[in-house]
């Protein structure tokens, strides 16, 4: 058995599930506008082990979302994960965000673009095709009308995640396909770690770091 607790805190969506063997056996979440996670990651951690009647001593591996996303979502994701590997003495596996987005599009051919919203007309996107494999790495991009043509000429692109509501405004292709309404979840984040846990593709506990694919920066008060 591999028994795996996946942490997702990228967006407004906090969320934990537990898994076996890649097999998601508990789901808990929360899409949250007020970003709940820090009163809500832990409660979470605890229900989703006593819906599967397990303790942390059962867990073999944590696996967070490792961004990019939202500073605090992800540093709150991330140090929960360190702090339990470190005391449990179990591996850290990080996953994707963009890739674990993409896998909620189930379709035989045509080409992912996983993206979440950031400022004004920019998204963090990635681009997979329809077996997940990466043709274009993680990018933090301008939107405009040009976006994305050269694949939009060929096939079907199947944009997903917040940043599709900017998009769909910009973006007029009848091979644009979007779906709307969907956050990165801890449930695809199972069958991904699952494969990371089996060839032992883990982080340092003590190192790692999210993946925030621009600075941080601290905007002054209004007040």
């Amino acid at each position: 058995m591999a028994i795996i607790l996946s942490l997702e805190t990228s967006t407004t969506n906090c969320s934990v599930s537990l898994s076996n063997e890649g097999e998601t056996l508990v789901l808990k979440e929360d899409n949250n506008a007020n970003y709940s996670h820090a009163e809500s990651l832990h409660i979470f951690i605890n229900d989703v082990l006593k819906s599967a009647k397990l303790s942390l001593k059962d867990l073999d591996a944590i696996a967070v979302s490792k961004g990019p996303g939202s500073y605090t979502g992800l540093r709150i994701g991330v140090s929960a994960a360190k702090g339990l590997c470190y005391a449990l003495n179990i591996p850290l596996i990080s996953v994707s965000t963009l890739k674990g987005l993409a896998c909620q599009v189930n379709v035989s051919d045509g080409i992912i673009v996983p993206m979440l919203d950031a400022r004004r007309l920019e998204v963090y996107s990635a681009i997979y095709d329809a077996s997940f494999n990466e043709i274009r790495n993680v990018e933090a991009q301008i939107l405009d009308e040009n976006s994305f043509l050269e694949y939009l000429g060929k096939e079907t692109v199947y944009f997903i995640g917040n940043g599709v509501e900017k998009t769909k405004r910009l973006i007029a292709n009848p091979n644009a396909y979007f779906i709307e309404d969907k956050f990165p979840s801890s449930n695809e984040m199972s069958s991904l770690a699952f494969e990371k846990y089996k060839k032992s593709d883990i982080e340092d506990v003590a190192y790692f770091e999210p993946f925030y694919l621009k600075d941080f920066i601290a905007l002054k008060s209004k007040k």
